[in-house]
């Protein structure tokens, strides 16, 4: 009878797993953002699937770049140039030039990564300084919405999507009526909201059956990228609480205020990318606040400031800009939240 060697590791506690590595956090970053991103080519087609691989590897091959310009090992294996580029190519609409988000994909990288340091250094989050930079340098493209479920969209790309460098996109009107999709008028729920005082129906808000950007318009799918997330400690749950929390408070007021101008709390937090930003953008690891405290009051001046923006400021959609504000407002509010030290005053 062959003897059976068995080893026995016996250790004393406590017994501590050893913490998610960069790659297995972006990695199931990624995992989350898949559903979000097969519902949107389902939705917009190939158009949306081009873009998120434009913006994608513009910053891949701009982070590989840098490493190389530095003299160091790339860093293009963690990941973390994947999330960017799919992040910003989520907040864009989906006709947007691809060589216009390649040129998001290298501000984001370049701006809002490389400038600061690299991973673990940025003090705002990348994919919304690049989305920033398009909003600026391309304000037209950016507010240009076409229309869901074009019968063709598969095969047929949305015709400002394949715009070369530097020229002016083909317009998109003829092509919407060309593609006949009853009722559409070209605006987002936000649009609708402030400049026809009309208000999008909460369930389609909520499965995401209306215009919007690329990968903003699902909360369903978001929430459940965001739970998946949470599951697994890879998302720290109480920032995106507090973004709806202070969206919902903020919302409330004024809609107590005057119920016939301001739009409910549950409309203000459906539409956009309010979802979107608080559950993918405003929990940057690196940009938001740790303390208890910091990560409330962070996330309700985010919804504060979202809210304010969307009623009484010029653009229809103010996430992105909430969450910037935030960011660069994080080291002070690291700074007056630090828990106090048992025994110490």
């Amino acid at each position: 009878m062959a003897k059976i060697n068995l080893k026995i590791d016996i250790r004393t506690s406590p017994y501590i797993r050893n913490a998610p590595t960069v790659p297995q956090i972006m990695r199931n970053v990624v995992y989350a953002l898949l559903p979000i991103a097969a519902f949107s080519v389902y939705r917009f087609g190939i158009s949306a699937l081009a873009l998120m691989l434009a913006t994608t590897l513009s910053s891949v091959l701009t982070e590989h770049l840098f490493c190389r310009l530095a003299d160091k090992k790339t860093t293009i294996g963690d990941a973390s140039a994947v999330i960017t580029g799919l992040l910003l190519a989520m907040t864009l609409p989906p006709g947007f030039p691809l060589w216009m988000g390649a040129v998001g994909g290298f501000v984001a990288i370049a701006m809002g990564k490389t400038l600061f340091g690299g991973l673990g250094f940025n003090v705002f989050n990348p994919a919304l300084v690049g989305r920033a930079f398009v909003q600026a340098a391309f304000p037209v493209s950016i507010t240009t919405w076409t229309p869901a479920m074009a019968g063709d969209r598969f095969i047929e790309f949305i015709p400002s999507t394949l715009a070369l460098p530097f020229m002016k996109p083909a317009e998109t009107a003829e092509w919407t009526n060309t593609v006949a999709i009853d009722g559409f008028t070209g605006a987002t729920p936000l649009a609708l909201m402030k400049f026809q005082a009309l208000m999008t129906d909460s369930y389609d808000l909520f499965l995401g059956l209306t215009a919007g950007s690329a990968g903003e318009t699902s909360a369903l799918l978001i929430l459940l990228g965001g739970a998946y997330l949470a599951m697994r400690r890879m998302l720290d749950w109480r920032i995106p609480a507090a973004v709806i929390l202070g969206t919902a408070i903020s919302a409330d007021l004024f809609y107590l205020i005057d119920p016939s101008q301001y739009p409910t709390p549950t409309f203000m937090l459906l539409s956009g990318g309010l979802m979107f930003g608080a559950v993918f953008m405003a929990s940057d690891m690196v940009a938001s606040p740790v303390t208890p405290l910091g990560i409330l009051i962070f996330g309700l001046l985010v919804g504060f400031l979202t809210v304010v923006i969307r009623l009484f400021g010029a653009l229809t959609e103010s996430v992105m800009y909430a969450i910037l504000f935030a960011n660069a407002a994080t080291p002070i509010i690291e700074l007056y939240t630090q828990p106090r030290i048992y025994g110490a005053r």
